[in-house]
């Protein structure tokens, strides 16, 4: 008897996992920039938000960890790192978690 080298059985597609610590929400408010080191802020939309990062749509980014500052409607600047770029989307994942007040207050109006 040899080694069998075929199977009846399909090979399994990767299994999609859901890394985030926490759940997306739907923003209420959009109003974005996104702003590099020594570059001026870029204009954005927030899509989703979570006390840990969000996604944005903005101009093309070429590269992942990008360190960037963002801005949502014109409040405090938030330190985050780019996490994957695709297609006029960003990930960002905050270098500290934002307030869950300020999750609220953005996504308080859905």
């Amino acid at each position: 008897m040899g080694i069998r080298t075929s199977s009846q059985y399909r090979t399994p597609e990767p299994a999609l996992v859901e890394q985030r610590r926490a759940s997306r929400n739907p923003v209420f408010v959009q109003s974005a920039t996104v702003r590099r080191p020594r570059a001026n802020p870029i204009e954005a939309a927030l899509q989703d938000l979570s006390i840990y990062g969000c996604k944005l749509v903005c101009a093309p980014f070429k590269r992942e960890d990008d360190r960037v500052w963002l801005r949502f409607q014109g409040g405090t600047p938030i330190s985050a790192t780019v996490v994957w770029a695709k297609d006029g989307e960003i990930g960002c994942r905050f270098d500290a978690p934002i307030s869950s007040g300020m999750v609220r207050a953005m996504t308080l109006g859905l």
